[in-house]
């Protein structure tokens, strides 16, 4: 993989191990173990009701959305069939293509691939697969007749897992710009955990299951 994507993963286990050593600052430890665990289990059993509530694809990208205060065109949901990640939203993009987890250019297939959960807050400095960027999911202007950003500056990437660390899919939310400051705020720790919790969230929604 690109140099940039070995650092984010050494990055990521150094974040990671900052933020534990946070919440042991702000008295999470105080809690006890249990006590600890017990606020990602609340999360996600609520987000697992929302998005059963949601039913459809598109409708859990829009709930992620606005968890995570983006567009719902900055919300990718992709499902793993045979060796394939195809989109299941934005739904523009469900008719575009599908990326091999074998590519090596592309950081949902590598997400898939390592099942990590994966940041870059300078996302156009990664060596990546552009060609989906191209496509701008209701055209190139919002209902304002103002023009749509499509590059991504920020991206977040987690895989979602079943039960048996199966690979079903591949979760992302983007902030999109024409530069990097129009593009909005970094990704935070916290945000990177909510998505590591929404993925687990999505995997036991019906659609994340291929039909055999």
């Amino acid at each position: 993989m690109p140099a940039l994507y070995n650092v984010s993963m050494e990055w990521r286990e150094d974040v990671l191990r900052v933020w534990g050593d946070m919440q042991r600052d702000n008295g999470v430890s105080g809690q006890g173990a249990s006590g600890a665990a017990a606020a990602p289990a609340r999360d996600r059993a609520a987000m697992e009701r929302r998005f059963a509530q949601a039913g459809t694809p598109e409708q859990c990208c829009v709930e992620l959305s606005r968890m995570f205060g983006v567009r719902p065109n900055e919300v990718a949901l992709l499902r793993l069939e045979n060796g394939l990640l195809k989109f299941l939203c934005p739904f523009e993009l469900s008719t575009a293509g599908s990326i091999p987890i074998s590519s090596s250019s592309a950081v949902a297939a590598h997400t898939a691939v390592t099942k990590k959960i994966e940041l870059f807050n300078n996302f156009t400095r990664v060596k990546h697969a552009s060609i989906f960027e191209s496509i701008k999911p209701g055209g190139d202007r919002n209902d304002d007749g103002e023009l749509r950003p499509a590059t991504i500056h920020k991206l977040m990437s987690a895989p979602v897992l079943d039960k048996s660390d199966r690979v079903l899919g591949v979760v992302q939310i983007c902030h999109k710009g024409f530069d990097l400051v129009s593009a909005g705020p970094d990704f935070t720790l916290d945000d990177l955990q909510q998505l590591e919790v929404a993925a687990k969230a999505l995997s036991i929604s019906a659609f994340m299951q291929v039909s055999s």
